[in-house]
């Protein structure tokens, strides 16, 4: 019986509720710009995909305090802080269906404002007092500007390999994922089996879900997916589908993505479409998500049966499945 990610929410209704509120008072600031911008990035909220791992691994090493509140908060504040930062490199100006914070109140202010997440998040998570928490998230933090860096460095060369490419996603997307779930077993202090087999868990659902999205960036309705089809192709970006169909493509139609790697742009956006659906791209990168959720399931073996450890098993199933 399939299952819906707000079903799966309705699990742990009350520690998201806490969690949302938590969030929302943390963005308390005294400079009205700090306050303003940090609430329309954060109530824009997309999934809190990243907030309820937190909750679910927790309460699937049955931990019964409330750090994984604070927790969960701080992943989501890394999140958003990330997600601003991105938006100034990536010059976009949509995001989950929103004007994005850069294109509403300029570059420097979305810096400064995606800072100041990054900051509160610090506080918060001294709070817990757990010196293995605070290394895992400064080890996350640094993993995710190295991986925005990688990015950086293959924006506009058609020779990204897809090593490369799966280099950048474990850091930018994957580490948050996989210290989102670390830090469940962490608090509750489990063992090194248990801690690595959430952190495994996280990493290949992070790396699942990066893939899925980066289909999403030529084959999704841009009102379903809340950005524009293509923004990657435009941004010069070689992601999975199109260093896949660069790779298995001939003549003109090889040219053509090969130039726009190298430039950006969307001149050729509907010729490359078509030729990243001849060569079967999007069916390559959704099966290289697919043996990626399966690797995800696969490390929660060593986890005991509950209704939590069944949720994080329906979350990697539906991260194949999702249209935004």
């Amino acid at each position: 019986m399939s299952i819906t990610l707000k079903e799966v929410k309705q699990i742990v209704k009350e520690d998201l509720t806490a969690t949302d509120r938590l969030i929302m008072e943390s963005l308390s600031s005294d400079v009205a710009l700090v306050n303003q911008i940090g609430h329309y990035i954060t109530t824009n909220t997309g999934k809190r995909l990243r907030p309820l791992l937190v909750l679910l691994a927790a309460k699937a090493v049955n931990y019964t305090g409330t750090h994984h509140i604070k927790l969960a908060a701080v992943i989501e504040f890394i999140h958003n802080a990330t997600l601003l930062h991105d938006d100034v490199v990536d010059e976009s100006d949509l995001r989950r269906g929103n004007k994005t914070a850069n294109l509403v109140w300029g570059n420097a202010a979305s810096i400064l404002v995606g800072d100041f997440l990054y900051s509160r998040a610090f506080q918060l998570m001294t709070e817990v007092s757990i010196m293995q928490v605070m290394q895992v998230l400064a080890n996350a933090t640094n993993q995710i500007a190295e991986g925005e860096v990688l990015q950086l460095m293959h924006c506009n060369n058609p020779e990204t390999s897809e090593q490369d490419y799966y280099q950048v996603i474990e850091r930018k997307t994957a580490t948050l994922f996989a210290a989102a779930c670390k830090l469940g077993a962490i608090i509750n202090h489990q063992d090194s089996k248990i801690e690595n087999a959430l952190g495994h868990y996280g990493l290949h659902l992070g790396n699942a879900f990066q893939i899925i999205d980066d289909v999403l960036d030529y084959s999704a309705d841009s009102n379903t997916m809340g950005k524009n089809l293509g923004d990657d192709l435009a941004e010069g970006k070689p992601t999975l589908p199109l260093i896949y169909a660069l790779a298995n493509s001939t003549g003109n139609a090889k040219q053509q993505i090969h130039q726009a790697i190298t430039t950006g742009g969307l001149e050729h956006l509907e010729q490359i479409l078509q030729t990243i659906q001849n060569t079967g791209a999007l069916d390559y990168a959704r099966d290289q998500a697919y043996q990626q959720a399966s690797l995800a399931i696969h490390a929660l073996k060593p986890l005991p049966p509950s209704t939590y450890k069944e949720a994080l098993i329906q979350i990697a199933e539906l991260s194949l499945q999702r249209n935004s």
